[in-house]
């Protein structure tokens, strides 16, 4: 019986061939863009609908759901295909990404559609990032929008190398012949500069399938092909395979003594045992030994497929690093220049530390350097010392450690980034690598004699940096310079960075920006580093307001060497003292972006110290602050003669 009923279920030779022939179709990914209600959603309904790909019960619900939700009179709203949302359908608008397969005799397609708002600018970004080709749809009666100008930038800064220009609901003006001109001329005008291989105009209505899948009659000045004759034909760029191999490693298999393997996904290239590979970050060579793929090992992989490599040689890989052509090595550098699309409402700041994540490696980088902004309506480059929300820029990075990569326009997997905020750990940017910069080549680490242990031996101190934060009057000067002198009778020794003092000098050129504060505490972060370094007690008094930035300066330092002392005086009572009668002008409006009036300040959730000044003299805090460290001392010596805390 079992034999019987296996015999039954086998494929036919017919859905065999059928089968077989899908496979042997090339895969066209593409996308939808353009401003809001411009008809992506519907011509993706469309599509789908021409293409027969709706079964009955599909449909059925369709003309439900246009009868409940629709826009289209008792017409079929095929964009409700698409937009499954709830909050889609209720507001007749976009908001997630919605992936879509179809076939036609010729061709395989996977599409996204995607939000034409603004605010989900981050979601178009998503769609874009693994097309072939976008479909930039403009309302004949709109014409070329903010939103088209934005979504064709990316596009463009994304690798996407060719347009259909669709000018969408021709019926609407009457299939007039001089309106789709005129789009199309203000549209070739904006682009020129883009670097598009292909931008195809094409006149359409979504809604009644002109010029969709069919030519239609009504426009019969168009010559040109129907969306999917072009669909169907057009020649995207090199295939992934014919680029040099590039496999990052994502994990290190090792179950046994036996085996040790690196498993990932190839991302571009091809690899056959016997190969020889190089470890991008330290240039170490193997060759591979085994290629091991579910269901057995393999004598070749290609890019897409998750695999495991088992080199000849014990050779130092981590996840992160890749294995790569030795024939063409990826750029490895800390430093590079990139375009960074800006999805946070809250501003892209240079000199703040993000989070930035590859294809398999993490590391914190900085934003060195806003180059220039990219205006979406000309593509000219402007001035600017920030991001905001979809906006558009060029940027120098400096990463914590060297990164492997490719020029976002040579590999598109191996040359992309995002960047995450490290309070929120909130995706607020994507990035795309131009190239690495000249500088990350020429300098490196120089080894020195003498370190920072031998540095704080000398001054039998262990070395530490006290970082004062709080409100302007909140006592933090007065109390750092008490706390150092007291270090400095006991024979400590010290430095005090006080935020007034080093504007004097070292950050003069800064003003109060929000851009201006995160590089006046980065350059002090750093020079507080060197003092720790050289086994310096330094305290750092500072308002410095930001949580994002006070984690950078911990993160600098070495294990347990950054105190977070928290000067914890209320507004009312910082404003009431006044010392240097900052408080008053800026109540007034005579002083912008002052701290606690009209920037904000962001106080320590977990300080190693609290200081609450209401009803305590600075000189009982200072001593506080001294036996504090003296403790601290005590405990780590004990800890270091194995006593234990």
């Amino acid at each position: 019986m079992r034999h019987i009923m296996a015999k039954s279920l086998a494929p036919t030779d017919s859905i065999r061939d059928y089968m077989a022939a899908q496979e042997k179709k090339s895969l066209l990914r593409f996308l939808t863009c353009g401003s809001v209600d411009d008809g992506k959603s519907t011509l993706i309904g469309r599509l789908l609908s021409d293409t027969k790909q709706i079964f009955e019960d599909q449909l059925a619900a369709l003309e439900n759901d246009s009868r409940k939700h629709g826009t289209t009179g008792d017409d079929i709203d095929f964009a409700l295909l698409v937009d499954g949302l709830e909050a889609e359908r209720e507001q007749g608008i976009t908001i997630d990404v919605a992936y879509r397969f179809f076939a036609t005799p010729k061709r395989k397609f996977i599409v996204a559609d995607t939000p034409g708002h603004e605010q989900y600018t981050r979601n178009m970004a998503t769609g874009a990032s693994t097309a072939d080709l976008a479909i930039v749809l403009i309302d004949a009666r709109q014409g070329v929008l903010r939103q088209t100008r934005r979504h064709s930038i990316i596009a463009s800064l994304l690798g996407i190398r060719h347009i259909v220009l669709a000018v969408n609901k021709i019926d609407l003006v009457g299939f007039d012949k001089t309106v789709f001109d005129s789009i199309v001329a203000d549209y070739s005008d904006f682009a020129k500069g883009l670097g598009f291989a292909s931008v195809v105009p094409i006149p359409m209505s979504a809604r009644f399938g002109d010029n969709v899948t069919n030519r239609s009659e009504r426009t019969p000045w168009y010559s040109g092909p129907s969306l999917i004759e072009h669909l169907e034909t057009v020649s995207v760029d090199e295939a992934v395979v014919e680029l040099p191999f590039r496999f990052p490693v994502q994990y290190v298999n090792r179950p046994n003594l036996d085996f040790r393997g690196f498993a990932g996904t190839i991302a571009s290239g091809t690899v056959s045992q016997g190969d020889e590979v190089v470890v991008a970050k330290s240039g170490r060579a193997s060759r591979v030994k085994r290629i091991v793929a579910h269901g057995g090992d393999l004598e070749q992989a290609v890019a897409g497929q998750a695999i495991t490599l088992v080199l000849e040689d014990e050779v130092e890989v981590s996840r992160g690093n890749m294995l790569v052509s030795p024939a063409a090595r990826p750029q490895v550098a800390d430093q590079f220049t990139a375009n960074i699309v800006w999805f946070d409402e809250q501003a892209l700041l240079p000199g703040r530390s993000y989070i930035l994540r590859t294809e398999t490696d993490q590391v914190s980088a900085t934003v060195t350097d806003l180059k220039y902004r990219v205006n979406v309506n000309d593509f000219a480059h402007e001035a600017a010392k920030s991001l905001d929300l979809n906006e558009v820029g060029v940027c120098n990075l400096s990463t914590r450690a060297p990164i492997a990569f490719d020029p976002f326009a040579e590999n598109r997997t191996t040359g992309a980034f995002i960047l995450i905020d490290r309070i929120s750990n909130a995706t607020v940017g994507a990035g795309m690598i131009l190239h690495s910069l000249r500088r990350a080549e020429n300098i490196h680490w120089q080894s020195l004699d003498v370190g920072k242990r031998g540095r704080s031996d000398l001054k039998n101190q262990r070395p530490a940096v006290f970082w004062f934060t709080g409100l302007s009057g909140s006592g933090k000067s007065t109390i750092a310079n008490l706390f150092e002198r007291k270090l400095f009778a006991s024979g400590r020794h010290t430095y005090i960075l006080d935020g007034d003092n080093v504007r004097h000098g070292l950050n003069r050129d800064l003003g109060f920006t929000d851009a201006d504060r995160v590089e006046n505490i980065r350059r002090v972060a750093e020079v507080a580093k060197l003092m720790a370094d050289a086994g310096l007690i330094v305290i750092v008094s500072f308002i410095s307001p930001f949580s994002a930035e006070r984690r950078m300066a911990r993160e600098l330092m070495g294990e347990g060497e950054f105190v977070e002392v928290f000067v914890d005086t209320p507004f009312e009572e910082c404003a009431r003292r006044d010392p240097k009668g900052l408080y008053a002008r800026a109540l007034s409006g005579e002083i912008k972006n002052f701290t606690g009036v009209d920037s904000p300040y962001e106080a320590p959730e977990n300080p190693e110290i609290h200081l609450e000044t209401l009803g305590r003299s600075p000189q009982e805090m200072a001593e506080a602050l001294e036996h504090w460290l003296t403790e601290r001392d005590i405990a780590e010596e004990q800890y270091d003669n194995g006593g234990g805390i």
